[in-house]
């Protein structure tokens, strides 16, 4: 079988979406798979070799350079059949290796041109500029790679059809939850978030939510993920909302199992920035595979995603009271909650899964290594 090597510089070797779905999913079909990432050391782990790299981490630029250069003189020593990248900061080192006679394939995670524009930490006047770069900078790879594996539609509309293939950020069936879970009405009135903490992802939005449906109700917020900035926490932590969330810092994915059995719904609830907007966030199918309700943000392809399953609730995510009222008609509605929880499990299970995506990608990888 041939010899696949994945490369991230920026991602934690153990990744949903790159170590969990693609890697382990490639070990699984009889592929040598590698994975070369900033780690501890290297391990054997599921079929999976990891490859680790000592992870520069003063500054994004170290990282973006230092750490970069080592992912790439450690890809050069494994002589595989195909190489596969996850980080933007990597296409230097993807056509480095494409240079070499290599095949290698670059996996865009976000819709970067649009992210750079809500970045914090670029400076308000630079990120035009910036995102300008970073388009030409993802063209210039899609003419010079063996080609692209994109997350979702919007993003496959920026490139030739002809050498980018849709492979979507779905769960894996073994992740969907099979048994009987616990009645809603049984469960405390909680929901949840889990994730990336971020302001732009309505941590604030959310505090305040949860607080105002205390009011009518012993709500809380089970809070799981960590916060990307200090001062956003140190904010949030002084909302009055704030009694009313269980912050549990990050959780494995066995621990996130059982949160989701001690919840009502989940809540996914970003800002309306442009590379959100186009989005298909893991946490919505991970919700809907848990069989909970979500309460989503009300952008069209959220809405259609929500709507057609009937799985949830769809509200303007910068409105605080319209998140509240969402909460407690979740709350107050135990059996009809149930309902939607199983419809979107049943969604997941028939459309919105990782085994479809997968074949696609053996195919696009079986195209590629002809």
């Amino acid at each position: 079988m041939p010899k696949v090597v994945h490369l991230t510089s920026a991602h934690s070797p153990t990744d949903t979406r790159i170590f969990l779905k693609e890697c382990q999913s490639l070990a699984e079909h009889g592929y040598e798979t590698v994975l070369v990432a900033p780690h501890d050391g290297d391990e054997f782990r599921n079929g999976v070799q990891i490859r680790a790299v000592r992870a520069v981490e003063e500054t994004r630029l170290t990282r973006m350079t230092k750490t970069v250069h080592r992912v790439y003189k450690r890809a050069l020593r494994e002589e595989a059949d195909l190489y596969h990248f996850h980080d933007p900061e990597l296409i230097p080192a993807g056509i480095a290796l494409r240079l070499r006679g290599k095949k290698v394939v670059y996996d865009v995670h976000e819709d970067l041109p649009r992210q750079i524009l809500t970045k914090a930490w670029i400076p308000q006047g630079a990120r035009r500029a910036i995102s300008i770069l970073a388009q030409a900078g993802e063209w210039i790879a899609a003419r010079v790679l063996s080609g692209l594996v994109v997350v979702t539609p919007a993003i496959l509309e920026r490139f030739s059809e002809k050498n980018s293939v849709l492979v979507q950020n779905f769960p894996v069936h073994r992740e969907v939850v099979r048994s009987e879970l616990p009645p809603m009405s049984e469960r405390p009135a909680n929901v949840a978030y889990v994730g990336g903490i971020r302001a732009i992802r309505g941590i604030r939005e959310m505090v305040e939510a949860v607080g105002l449906a205390s009011e009518q109700s012993s709500v809380q917020m089970v809070l799981a993920g960590e916060f990307a900035y200090d001062q956003t926490e140190a904010e949030v932590r002084q909302m009055p909302g704030w009694q009313s969330v269980d912050y549990r810092g990050w959780v494995d994915r066995g621990e996130l199992g059982r949160l989701f059995r001690q919840v009502r719904a989940g809540l996914v609830l970003y800002h309306p920035a442009p590379n959100h907007v186009s989005a298909q966030p893991n946490k919505l199918f991970e919700y809907m595979a848990a069989g909970l309700p979500v309460i989503a943000s009300d952008f069209p392809l959220w809405r259609e995603i929500v709507q057609d399953a009937e799985c949830g609730l769809v509200v303007d995510p910068l409105d605080p009271e319209a998140i509240a009222k969402a909460i407690e008609w979740i709350v107050d509605h135990p059996e009809l909650a149930r309902e939607m929880g199983k419809r979107g499990r049943d969604a997941v299970l028939e459309r919105y899964n990782w085994e479809t995506e997968f074949e696609r990608l053996l195919s696009f990888y079986q195209q590629i290594l002809q």
